[in-house]
């Protein structure tokens, strides 16, 4: 019995000390020494950082805020065909929604664009029939371009073609206002609703 007992107390000890020499902690310890800390990689996400600091997702000083994003970017003018046509999507589905709202949309028409099931360029997507209500016959109406809703559209159209932020998954690819009920929206999986709007994929 005692003898058991004896190898017992051994092969303990024994695993303590190895312990103690691998880790150095203990020992450290002993000595007046403090441990190294270590820092666990997921730890990162408590960092006092911000995005701007690290230079992640879009240029390195860009505004913290979506708002103050949109308040830079602002413009009455847009930078081509593409822009244009983005913007006034923009514009017409969604001016009077959030700035997320309004970015969502812009993202439908890129996702569209980009998916290979819809025409390649974002004024086919926009212009194609029976997509967007406020395309008549292919044709667009002009906006109100002194407006700030314009500016903003603007500004919008030009963030989500950057890439700088994303809110959808790139698969959503459709919505619809929260007042009506599309028999297509029973057959899709719902990816969620930002502000009048439930989106799609």
């Amino acid at each position: 019995m005692i003898r058991p007992l004896r190898g017992a107390a051994f092969a303990v000890a024994a695993a303590l000390f190895a312990a103690s020499v691998v880790w150095g902690g203990p020992l450290q310890a002993l000595e007046g020494k403090a441990a190294p800390v270590e820092t666990p990689w997921f730890a990162h996400g408590d960092a006092d950082a911000q995005v701007s600091e690290l230079g992640l997702n879009g240029e390195a000083g860009r505004p913290a805020s979506l708002e103050a994003h949109v308040a830079e970017m602002a413009d009455t003018e847009t930078r081509g065909a593409e822009e244009e046509c983005l913007a006034n999507a923009v514009y017409f589905e969604a001016r009077g929604e959030s700035l997320e709202g309004q970015l969502a949309v812009a993202e439908v028409v890129l996702n569209r664009a980009a998916s290979g099931r819809y025409p390649g360029t974002l004024c086919e997507v926009v212009r194609q029939p029976w997509q967007f209500s406020f395309v008549r016959r292919g044709v667009i109406p002009r906006a109100d371009r002194g407006s700030d809703a314009w500016r903003r559209a603007v500004a919008v159209a030009r963030i989500a073609r950057s890439g700088a932020r994303r809110l959808l998954p790139h698969n959503t690819l459709w919505y619809h206002a929260n007042y009506v009920a599309p028999s297509w929206g029973r057959r899709l999986a719902r990816t969620g609703r930002i502000g009048a709007h439930i989106f799609y994929r």
